[in-house]
């Protein structure tokens, strides 16, 4: 048979009424925990004994900021419901309200700062611990962020340098190799047009343009004095000189 129903009331029996008590209160800050969780939701749990002992759940350990939206949605809600005329009383209340939060962030400030801490219980110091903890891993995540996002872009540059550098060594060896091969081409053709270039022989001694020839009427003679004059000029006209006076 299942359990009947377990009528609610207060529990006599002292013994029996903690350890309810403290079984209840496990399950009751774990469901606050799993609701937080699963549907990301901000919440705030605070239970006091009966020897008056607290016991408080946070999201993020953060009870002050949670009690500070709650104190904010409150009074946002009760303007928006209030049918009374403002008097000058309303606005001295509010100027007091608004004095009190400003002491406490004052004060809160004061405690991240690691001051005024003499005033502050065990429990009150370590939620200011989980806080600071939870602030300084925020801060470290978003400085290994920026660090990463430096060394990357860093990486991009060295990267583009390098680039640069082995396209003006590729750019420098083409033209080195431009220069090795036209130099050797230079030098055969100068080569070419020194061995071209021929030397004039020696002055024709003995070519006497202009010299009255002796008479037809001595064919040997002249046969023969032309002979010689042809045989001494051989000795010294190039040979396209000759192919036309032979001609």
């Amino acid at each position: 048979m299942g359990r009947g129903r377990v009528q609610l009331k207060r529990i006599e029996n002292k013994i029996n009424r903690q350890v309810t008590f403290s079984k209840r209160r496990s399950g009751l800050l774990k469901k606050a925990h799993e609701i937080s969780v699963l549907c990301d939701a901000e919440v705030g749990l605070i239970v006091f004994s009966t020897k008056g002992k607290l016991f408080e759940y946070s999201t993020d350990s953060c009870m002050e900021r949670i009690l500070e939206r709650h104190e904010r949605y409150s009074y946002a809600e009760r303007q928006l419901n209030a049918t009374d005329i403002i008097t000058p009383g309303s606005w001295t209340l509010e100027h007091a309200k608004l004095k009190a939060r400003l002491e406490v962030l004052q004060r809160n400030q004061k405690h991240y700062a690691g001051e005024e801490l003499d005033t502050l219980s065990m429990k009150e110091l370590q939620n200011l611990e989980h806080q600071l903890d939870s602030a300084l891993k925020h801060i470290r995540s978003r400085k290994n962020q920026l660090m990463h996002e430096s060394i990357s872009e860093l990486q991009k540059k060295d990267k583009a340098l390098q680039e640069q550098n082995n396209n003006l060594s590729k750019q420098v060896k083409e033209r080195e190799k431009e220069m090795a091969q036209q130099t050797p081409w230079e030098q055969q053709s100068h080569d070419h047009l020194n061995s071209s270039s021929f030397v004039l022989p020696h002055p024709f001694n003995n070519l006497h343009i202009g010299e009255a020839y002796p008479n037809a009427g001595d064919n040997g003679e002249v046969e023969g004095s032309s002979r010689q004059q042809q045989q001494n000029s051989a000795s010294v006209m190039p040979p396209w000189m000759l192919r036309h006076l032979n001609g």
